[in-house]
This record gives structure tokens, sequence and C-alpha cells, in this order.
């Protein structure tokens, strides 16, 4: 069987459709868009019109979608100048949230007086509301911070639960949606949610772009500066075929969310199904389990391996064409375990192997099939 690529949470299949609209725009529209000749004018034209699309999914304003390299920076950006510029003086957010938030955090509170909280979390988990609630009642100016749907666990956050309840608190909500958007349909004008980051290569398009959402008269300032591009927000000429790339990444994945949604829904189910017959004792961590509380597209799953195999596992399935991960791609160099797991798992599951499987539409059962025939010979 050829190489099984399950691990579409760090980053995902360009679909065909992508790349040929990408080749098209690198050979025929080479102009810089801040060029005032017909070359200039062409590629501008195409950004903008990238800008329109992709806010006419969200339902919000193009002068509200600034282009970026990816998920991290429109954090950085979001979370840099709301403290810089907006004189934020209180974080909360979670400790299961993606590196380029926590990190970005704590560099924060090393460089200003801002206090940090962290939001209480049960042990599947999940966000606590409640304590959320009177972590909201501090009277400074406040800005939270919490995935949409984490990409270690796949929890689903009540986004708009937050985002109501920030508004009621007079605060800002910023929501890192890299593992959401382009799987699950987000309506701005109904989620009222100040800033969200999104990446291309999450959905079926090419790295290195990604865009924050925003909203009209922030006062966010820019992260680089420079030129005037991307409206004052983001200096650097723009890269015109990526953002046409992730146009057209965007069009495709909502387009043909219905369909391929159940289908990715099929696989998942799938899996879990295959998974309990063949390893019983195998357990899902968080909410990657549950087809309602968890996100459709990954589970995370900790085997009831030794801990003598466990340590060479990722590496004896890799040895079997099977591609997948321990967690976030991003940390995938640290010798540490991951930091998620590490607060909701207790120390004897901590021992054991936990495995992060992340499907699309290219993938199929009998994928699944071979995956967990695999993983059978381990236990």
């Amino acid at each position: 069987m050829k190489p099984i690529y399950f691990d579409n949470a760090a980053t995902t299949q360009i679909r065909d459709e992508v790349i040929d609209k990408m080749i098209e725009v690198m050979r025929g529209n080479y102009g810089n868009a801040s060029s005032s000749h017909s070359f200039g004018r062409s590629s501008k034209s195409l950004i903008e019109k990238s800008r329109k699309t992709i806010a006419s999914y969200l339902n919000v304003s193009a002068g509200e979608i600034v282009f970026t390299s990816g998920g991290t920076e429109a954090d950085n950006l979001v979370l840099q100048s709301a403290v810089r510029d907006l004189k934020v003086e209180h974080i909360i957010t979670s400790k299961i949230e993606h590196h380029a938030i926590l990190h970005t955090i704590e560099q924060l509170e090393k460089e200003y007086d801002l206090t940090v909280s962290y939001v209480n979390i049960d042990t599947n988990g999940t966000v606590d509301y409640n304590n959320l609630e009177i972590l909201l009642s501090a009277s400074k100016k406040t800005l939270v911070s919490l995935m949409h749907v984490n990409n270690e666990i796949g929890n689903i956050l009540d986004i708009k639960k937050v985002a109501d309840l920030c508004k009621v608190k007079n605060a800002l909500f910023h929501s890192d949606t890299v593992q959401s958007v382009g799987h699950y349909k987000l309506d701005l004008q109904e989620i009222q949610v100040d800033f969200l980051a999104a990446a291309a290569h999450k959905f079926h398009g090419p790295k290195g772009v990604g865009f924050a959402f925003i909203r009209r008269n922030s006062g966010l300032k820019p992260l680089i500066f420079g030129g005037e591009q991307e409206r004052g927000f983001r200096a650097g000429t723009e890269s015109v075929h990526n953002i046409v790339g992730i146009e057209e990444a965007l069009k495709l994945a909502y387009d043909k969310l219905d369909e391929e949604s159940e289908y990715v829904k099929s696989l998942k189910t799938y899996f879990i199904k295959r998974l309990k017959l063949k390893i019983p004792l195998a357990k899902f961590n968080g909410y990657s389990g549950d087809m309602e509380k968890g996100t459709y597209t990954l589970v995370n799953v900790c085997l009831p391996v030794s801990l003598e195999k466990a340590s060479m596992l990722l590496f004896q399935l890799d040895l079997k064409g099977i591609a997948c991960s321990k967690g976030s791609a991003c940390q995938s160099g640290s010798t540490k375990g991951s930091h998620v797991l590490s607060e909701i798992l207790n120390d004897e599951a901590m021992q054991k192997p936990s495995i992060r499987f992340s499907f699309s539409i290219y993938n199929t059962k009998q994928e699944i099939d071979y995956v967990v025939d695999v993983l059978s010979e381990f236990i």
C-alpha cells in the first residue's frame, strides 16, 4: 500500500484546482500590486477579488480581512497590537492553546505590565464558562483569546457563547480559528468575535498564507512596518499567487462543505468503530472521540502500549508508511510531551503513547483498516 497520510491537522494536501489557479497567476500576473501600471493593477485586482470572496464567506466587509503569512503571524498581530496599541492590561486564555498564542503571551508578560489569567478546564479539556465569567469581572481592559477547535484533541469551543459574554463584559475577543475555518461555517455578524486567525494550508491551500479578521475600527496597528500594503496593516509586497490560492481553497472548501464534511465524518466514525473493535482498551483524549463535542477531522488516541514500545511507536508507524503525530507539528522538535495532554491526563496516562490521527477527503476506509491493523500489532 502507498504511504498513508493521517496528519491533516498539521497540514493538508493542496487541491489540484488550487495548484492550477496558482500556476496560472504566477505565469500571467507577475506585476507588483503596488505598481500603478497595468501589470500592477492586474495583480492588485486579483488580491482585492480574493479579499472580497473570503469576506463574503465570513459575512464581513472586505476591509476587515488582512492577508498574512499564516495563522501564527495573524495571532501575533492581534495579541501584540492589542497590548501595545489598545492598552490591553489583562489577557484571559487557556493552557491548552496553540503555542502561537501561549508563547506570544509569555513574551508580552515580560515586556509589559500585563496580567494573564488561565481559565479553568476540565479533564476533557472543556473551558469552564462560569470561571471565564468570573475572570471577566476584572476592571482592567481585557482581551480573551481562546481557540475555536483545539488542534490536538479537537474540542470545540462554544465560540458564540464566549463572544456574547465578552460583549456583555466589554472585553475584546480573539479566536485562533486555524483548525475551523474551511471546516465550519462562521457568520461573523452572528458571532461577534473581534479578531480571528486562519491559515490556508489547513484547508487544502498553500503554505505561507493566511489572514486575520480585524473588526472595523478596532484600533489595531501593524506588526510589520514598511509600505502601505494591506491598508497599512501589513507591509511587504503581497504574494499574489498565494492569496489567489487561499481564495480558491476557501471557495472550494465552503462550496463543497456539506458533501465533503459528511465523507470525512464517515472516516472518523469508521476509525473509532474499528479501533474499539481491535483495541478495546484504547482511550480517546478530550472529546476527540465524540462526533458532537469534538471536530469531525481528528482523533487523539491513548494506546495501551508498554513504555518500552511507546518510545519507538511513531518511528515504527513511519516505517510502515503511516504518517501521524503526537500533537502539534509546531512542537515536533521538542523533547517535552504535549502541553495540551499534560493539562488533562493523569501521570499514568501520560506514560502511555497518545497519537493524533487526522483525516481529509483524500483518505479512505481501506487506509483506516491498514492503520488499525498495524496499531493492533503493537498491543
